[in-house]
């Protein structure tokens, strides 16, 4: 089997379908938002979350794209994500005095609907 292991970290997209795209489409966008918001704050113990958390998505996009244990990034990915969404709704709304669905932002809304495909494509992905 040719992989990131046996060939060092060379590009590999040859065996990425459609559903990878889709996936690897909204891990970016939630990075951008998480690195856009990230900046804003920076440089609180808030920005430096979201900078990392965008880092995550962007670094497990190039693992993918390398081939590197790919399964096991789906498998990391799932919960990853899943914390995101978790953390945004607890601070958001449990948290706050801010009322669902009412108050979600356009950022909010682009990263979530990102990153629920994101989790789908994972789910999908690992089941493979």
């Amino acid at each position: 089997m040719d992989t990131a292991e046996t060939r060092g970290m060379a590009l590999s997209i040859d065996t990425l379908d459609g559903i990878h795209w889709l996936g690897i489409l909204s891990a970016l966008v939630s990075a951008g938002v998480h690195l856009l918001i990230g900046a804003w704050f920076f440089p609180a113990p808030l920005g430096i979350s979201f900078v990392l958390a965008g880092l995550g998505f962007i670094g497990a996009v190039v693992l993918v794209l390398v081939d590197f244990h790919r399964r096991a990034v789906y498998a990391v990915g799932i919960p990853f994500t899943l914390v995101q969404i978790v953390l945004w709704y607890w601070v958001n709304f449990v948290g706050m005095d801010k009322s669902f669905p009412a108050d979600i932002g356009t950022l909010d809304a682009v990263d979530k609907i990102a990153q629920v495909v994101l989790l789908a494509v994972l789910v999908v992905l690992l089941r493979r």
